[in-house]
């Protein structure tokens, strides 16, 4: 039988894998992010205080693998991924079409923000997470985070058209 803990990581997943194709934007590594994810969760479980919640302590331990990955990363040379291909989205009529477009340029307004712009509108505009919990994530003061949303709304909104 599961307890809390493991069924609080499993109920994390999805949040976890959105956040790691946020950071990496390859869907291979991000499930590898997330398997190290849980791997260090599960080894470091004595050191959870379950007085609060897993997701921004699972957040924070997927940051610090994704960094560790970019490190290791420097150190082996240009890598392609022949795979990555854009899946066809199935639509049905102009209003689908539309809303497909505009998620595309958003992702694609998205990847072109910095590393720690685009990592706090995932976190607190995706995830949901309180400026509080973002702070904690990222290692940086609350007042860090609320600013560089504000930036990086502007710049995602610039890059859009929408301001």
């Amino acid at each position: 039988m599961r307890d809390e803990f493991e069924q609080d990581i499993i109920a994390a997943l999805p949040s976890l894998r959105r956040f790691a194709l946020s950071l990496c934007r390859n869907g291979d590594i991000a499930d590898d992010l997330v398997q190290t994810t849980v791997e260090r969760a599960i080894a470091s479980r004595d050191r959870y205080d379950t007085s609060t919640r897993v997701e921004p302590w699972l957040f924070r331990i997927l940051r610090n693998a994704w960094i560790d990955m970019s490190r290791r990363k420097l150190t082996r040379g240009v890598e392609i991924d022949v795979t990555d291909t854009p899946e066809a989205a199935v639509v049905d009529g102009a209003r689908t079409i539309e809303a497909v477009l505009m998620l595309q340029k958003t992702d694609e307004a998205l990847a072109t923000l910095p590393a720690d712009q685009r990592e706090i509108i995932v976190l607190v505009c995706f995830e949901e997470l309180s400026y509080a919990e973002a702070a904690e994530v990222l290692g940086i003061p609350k007042g860090t985070v609320m600013s560089r949303l504000a930036r990086a709304r502007t710049a995602l909104a610039e890059r859009l058209g929408i301001k």
